[in-house]
């Protein structure tokens, strides 16, 4: 069985996400499809993570493993060759960066070790990046979101800040590495680093530090729902959930050697 790391970007607007759905259009489900046309045989495909629909990726990381079956002719395929020919079949918001060859134990999601995400707030309104940002009217002040999103650096229980997946029974806490808030022009960019991310996690935490941004909300009320997510606090993180369209998934951390 060959095995490959393919890493791809993608504008997460025309999808219902990145993972397979019936009766959806999924950005795995299209990779999955100009993977079949080119090999002509059946493969094992994963992601490193799920993307919501109208997510994008910068660089998410997919393994493909290729299943050739009794009788098929062995034919050796190079990483360029496969490159151009999965990108051949794919619609133009989808895009393979890179296609590596990978060890045979190597999973996308289970050898990762580290998720990034950026999520890009707009100062102000746009013409052409209206489906890559999130435009919020009102003044923010970026240095007391910057102070809150430090409070979010270690280990915590993000239950307050997550969507509970009746499909996934996975512990809620989450160890955070870095967070950061910066700016470009008429641009916030909000980044974090985690182990892993729980459903919405990010977006209600985007949507939490524009309304401290906004002056209703504090570096307390943050930290209340951190150690304490059933506390009865003013800030409602679902309700706050950022849109979609202003998040990325910017980067898949692995372990050196393993790939």
């Amino acid at each position: 069985m060959q095995t490959w790391k393919l890493t791809l970007e993608y504008e997460g607007t025309r999808y219902s996400g990145w993972q397979e759905q019936a009766n959806a259009r999924t950005v795995q489900g299209e990779l999955r499809r100009a993977a079949s046309e080119f090999f002509g045989c059946e493969l094992d495909l994963g992601g490193s993570g799920r993307t919501d629909a109208g997510v994008h990726a910068l660089a998410q990381v997919a393994h493909l493993k290729v299943r050739r079956r009794p009788g098929d002719a062995k034919v050796q395929r190079h990483p360029g060759e496969i490159l151009y020919g999965i990108n051949d079949r794919l619609p133009a918001d989808i895009n393979v960066l890179a296609v590596e060859e990978a060890d045979p134990r190597f999973h996308a999601r289970h050898s990762a070790t580290a998720r990034s995400y950026l999520y890009q707030i707009s100062t102000r309104r746009s013409a052409f990046a209206k489906r890559f940002v999130w435009w919020v009217r009102d003044e923010l002040d970026v240095k007391a979101m910057s102070r809150v999103a430090g409070v979010l650096a270690g280990r915590h229980d993000f239950a307050a800040f997550s969507e509970r997946d009746a499909n996934r029974d996975q512990s809620t806490v989450v160890v955070v590495g870095s967070v950061d808030v910066t700016t470009d022009e008429h641009l916030i960019l909000f980044r974090i680093t985690a182990s892993h991310f729980l459903w919405k996690m990010v977006r209600r935490v985007v949507g939490s530090l524009v309304e401290v941004g906004r002056g209703k909300a504090s570096v307390d009320d943050l930290t209340m729902l951190l150690s304490n997510p059933r506390a009865k606090s003013k800030v409602s993180p679902a309700r706050l959930t950022a849109p979609p369209s202003g998040l990325f998934l910017e980067r898949i951390t692995y372990e050196s050697g393993k790939r």
